[in-house]
């Protein structure tokens, strides 16, 4: 029991703005924000972005809004304080919630993988899986279909709310991927930030590959700073799909004593070898947002492009882009691929936390 996530290279989905096969509708008002706006301490009408459809949870002085309708999203993280919200990580808005967009979420889910496939395809078992027809915008299957479906609310109260997916395999877009799964997210709130649970079964007759993670949009100033350990960056192709492990210089400013700033670099890349420890700072703003994750979660996505540079994205994630299509892995680097197979029946369930920190010295 589960009870108990290119602009001319199609930046692979994470730009704001296109709907990627939902058919919900949900009313707005709200005016969607400028690229310039800084995300510091502003005024947040939570009560004006929800319609009903949200769910709200709080602890002390931390706010959490779901959208479950809108791929199981996570809407807004924030503090409140003296009326006025610090976010953790940006918003939605009320035109991307009209649009049932998950892109333009605070964060969404990624199951049954991460990220892409090439040409939307791969073999497993000695079958052809072809998910080029399964409604994904997009040149390459991208982050499976979780999040381009709506999620059912299960047990909630006043700080926790667990939301369920259940996939049936069809021939409707985002029903295609051949295995029949269940999976779940589980958000547990406190007054020292969030913990999010990702769980999945198989529930088909044969393995299953799984790959599973969130996709956080954090706000991104002039002043951010993002520090961590990685081993070394898939260094990617046009399609942004990887062709070479490298150390590039992403590597040595994440470890840095003052961070990468999210200016040095166009990244839209994979990193191995993950601490699984990630620090997202504004230290203008004299505040912090610690991302902590369970063993399961040894791959990290950073997504900050040079050509939309109100964009961050630091994602905890399993698998690395088309580990689906990747050779055996004898190189010698630390699980250069991730990914997991699940037998009939099996289960995989993984953590990851993230603590908000108000400070007046940055580590």
């Amino acid at each position: 029991m589960l009870g108990t996530v290119t602009t001319q290279r199609l930046r692979s989905g994470h730009n704001p703005g296109t709907n990627p096969g939902s058919t919900n509708t949900m009313a707005d008002t709200t005016p969607q924000p400028g690229p310039q706006i800084t995300f510091a301490t502003e005024a947040f009408d939570a009560g004006a972005l929800d319609d009903g459809s949200l769910l709200a949870l709080r602890s002390g002085t931390q706010r959490v809004l779901l959208a479950p309708q809108v791929g199981g999203s996570i809407a807004a993280f924030y503090d409140w304080h003296d009326g006025r919200a610090t976010h953790w990580l940006r918003p939605a808005t009320r035109a991307a919630l009209d649009a049932c967009d998950p892109l333009g979420m605070a964060s969404f889910p990624l199951f049954p993988y991460c990220n892409r496939i090439r040409d939307a395809r791969f073999e497993f078992n000695g079958r052809t899986v072809d998910l080029s027809q399964d409604g994904n915008p997009f040149p390459h299957a991208l982050h499976g279909h979780a999040w381009r479906r709506p999620w059912r609310v299960g047990d909630y109260g006043p700080d926790y709310a667990v939301l369920h997916f259940l996939h049936e395999p069809g021939t409707a877009p985002a029903h295609h991927w051949p295995f029949r799964y269940e999976a779940e997210q589980r958000f547990e709130l406190d007054a020292q930030g969030m913990r999010v649970t990702l769980s999945a079964r198989n529930l088909s007759d044969k393995p299953m590959p799984l790959g599973m993670g969130h996709h956080p949009y954090y706000p991104r100033t002039p002043n951010t700073s993002i520090r961590t350990q990685v081993a070394a960056m898939w260094r990617g192709d046009a399609d942004l799909l990887p062709e070479a492990l490298v150390q590039h210089g992403a590597v040595r400013e994440l470890a840095s004593i003052a961070g990468m700033s999210p200016d040095a670099f166009d990244l839209d890349n994979n990193f191995i070898g993950w601490s699984r420890s990630a620090t997202i700072a504004w230290p203008d703003q004299q505040r912090r947002l610690l991302l902590q994750a369970d063993p399961a979660f040894a791959h990290l996505v950073i997504f900050a492009p040079a050509d939309a540079p109100s964009m961050l994205c630091v994602e905890p994630v399993t698998n690395t882009t088309d580990w689906l299509n990747a050779p055996p892995a004898d190189m010698l680097a630390p699980d250069p691929f991730g990914g997991h197979i699940l037998a009939p029946g099996e289960s995989l369930s993984a953590s990851f936390r993230w603590l908000a920190q108000m400070t007046a010295e940055q580590a």
